[in-house]
């Protein structure tokens, strides 16, 4: 398997994903410049986290408009996987290819710690791994992580089965009081209609080591590895 990992002005979890797939997962992965055209060869896309173009204007809203942004709509349209992590889950919204929009915590305060989630699917190819309702410890890193949706949305959301994680506390409960950062229906990542493009706030780069507090976010890339290798078969 081959990952791009995309690299924009700003971007500062590039080298954690690029880190993590090849120590950890023992996978090939290409850090690819926003200025690229072209995402071909490449089995899985990761949007990372960071401060692309610096957070100017909104989070993600001129990282949209970088050229390797049209071969990432293209190769989703293909059906290739896209994960988009903290600022790529933003990228993702302001570019269309999720709905719904990331904006200032609560309170108006960037928050980075440990939170809990509850995996609410598995037929993904970023979930398959896991189990429903299945608990999670990663941390999150952002100051505009606030899900925000129209109603209609949501329910579509919620009807598609398209929340793929939800904040909540570490027996699984989904409450105000676990959502840090006051996300709609306490919402951390949803998915695209097709099921092969995921948003995700918490950062599963930084979790694939107990050296670094939980090893939960190995989940979401064993997923898409094991998910990637059945489709080869």
């Amino acid at each position: 398997m081959k990952f791009a990992v995309l690299r924009f002005p700003g971007s500062n979890c590039d080298q954690d994903c690029l880190r993590t797939l090849r120590d950890n997962f023992g996978q090939a992965a290409d850090p690819v410049w926003h200025k690229e055209t072209s995402v071909t060869g490449y089995d899985v896309i990761i949007i990372p986290g960071g401060f692309s173009y610096g957070d100017y204007l909104r989070c993600g809203a001129f990282a949209r408009y970088s050229p390797v942004m049209a071969a990432v709509r293209e190769a989703a349209g293909r059906g290739t996987p896209v994960l988009g992590i903290c600022n790529g889950f933003q990228i993702l919204c302001e570019a269309g290819m999720l709905p719904g929009a990331l904006v200032r915590n609560r309170g108006l305060h960037f928050i980075c710690r440990h939170v809990h989630l509850r995996l609410g699917l598995t037929a993904s190819p970023f979930t398959s791994s896991g189990t429903v309702g299945q608990v999670l410890r990663i941390p999150i890193a952002h100051g505009e992580g606030c899900y925000f949706a129209a109603p209609d949305t949501l329910d579509q959301l919620e009807g598609d089965g398209r929340i793929a994680f939800r904040y909540c506390t570490p027996d699984g409960e989904v409450s105000a009081e676990a959502n840090p950062n006051g996300s709609l229906a306490n919402i951390a990542g949803i998915l695209n209609k097709r099921g092969n493009v995921l948003g995700l706030m918490p950062h599963p780069e930084r979790a694939c080591e107990q050296r670094l507090g939980s090893t939960d976010g190995r989940l979401v890339f064993d997923s898409i590895i094991q998910s990637a290798l059945s489709a080869v078969k």
